[in-house]
């Protein structure tokens, strides 16, 4: 039996069951009882988003406005022995810190991926000039520096954590991730090591994916919903398995969106250390 795309079970039973009595109601003039297979044909042609049930396909995502989606990775100063690739990964404090400054002072509000989803398949309205901030990786300063900063400006955060970092130096502990989930931060996977997840085979999925995601459940005791791709990398069979996982959405970097999952693929843009306030907000503008 082919049940209504993108509905819960217990919600096509419901509507199942509807037309099923509607049918009983008009058997006077329609003796005969309305088949299962009818059922869910007319559930299937019933308007789901009357239902309040995701109804946009691939195309209507595609063609609403993208919303800005920043990714940082490391905060801190510059060392000597930092290369100059390096530096595109690592912002300096101060220039994290007059960032998310500029935000608020041009009316940017944060948003967070539930709110994305939304907008996304059911047109939901967003804040005044919404834009999402995320963090990938772990790192300490994102949980200390990262969210002094947010904190500020009432500001909230996305954190793509790699849980083979978690209490080792220099990265995050499991009270310090449940702190984030518990203050209204959105927790996701970035997998256990961070492995490009092109070169998966069918054990790696468990223990890069699955149990990453129990775990960091168990930490958080909220659903892991949201998956980045180590190095913004991503195919098809990768799309599937995350589908297959119960995920909502998967966050990439800069790379088009894939015309069949734009879901799956939504771009981010990584904040190179060497950027002004200036240069960060003209590439809002016109890379978004």
């Amino acid at each position: 039996m082919k049940t209504l795309p993108g509905k819960p079970k217990r919600e096509v039973l419901l509507i199942l069951s509807s037309l099923l009595i509607l049918s009983f109601s008009r058997c006077d003039s329609n003796p005969g009882l309305i088949s299962f297979e009818a059922a869910v044909t007319r559930a299937n042609a019933v308007d789901p988003g009357a239902l309040g049930v995701p109804i946009a396909k691939a195309s209507v995502i595609l063609d609403r406005p993208q919303i800005p989606i920043l990714c940082y990775h490391q905060i801190r100063d510059w060392r000597s022995s930092d290369s100059k690739r390096a530096k595109d990964y690592i912002v300096p404090v101060e220039n994290f810190r007059e960032q998310m400054k500029m935000l608020a002072e041009n009316g940017y509000h944060t948003i967070l991926p539930d709110q994305l989803d939304d907008y996304l398949l059911k047109g939901t309205g967003l804040p005044a000039k919404p834009i999402m901030i995320t963090f990938d990786d772990s790192r300490m300063e994102q949980c200390t520096i990262g969210m002094e900063e947010l904190k500020k400006y009432g500001f909230r955060g996305v954190f793509f954590i790699m849980t083979v970092a978690l209490n080792k130096p220099g990265y995050m502990t499991n009270t310090e991730v449940k702190e984030l989930a518990a203050e209204g931060n959105v927790v996701g996977s970035h997998t256990w090591d961070h492995s490009n997840v092109k070169n998966y085979t069918a054990g790696d999925w468990i223990k890069q994916v699955d149990k990453p995601s129990s775990q960091l459940e168990t930490i958080t005791g909220k659903p892991v919903k949201y998956f980045a791709y180590p190095f913004g990398l991503w195919n098809k069979n990768a799309v599937e398995h995350l589908k297959e996982r119960g995920f909502t959405a998967a966050f990439q970097l800069s790379d088009k969106r894939d015309p069949d999952d734009p879901l799956f693929t939504i771009r981010r843009m990584i904040v190179p250390g060497e950027w002004t306030t200036a240069t960060l907000l003209k590439w809002i503008h016109q890379d978004f």
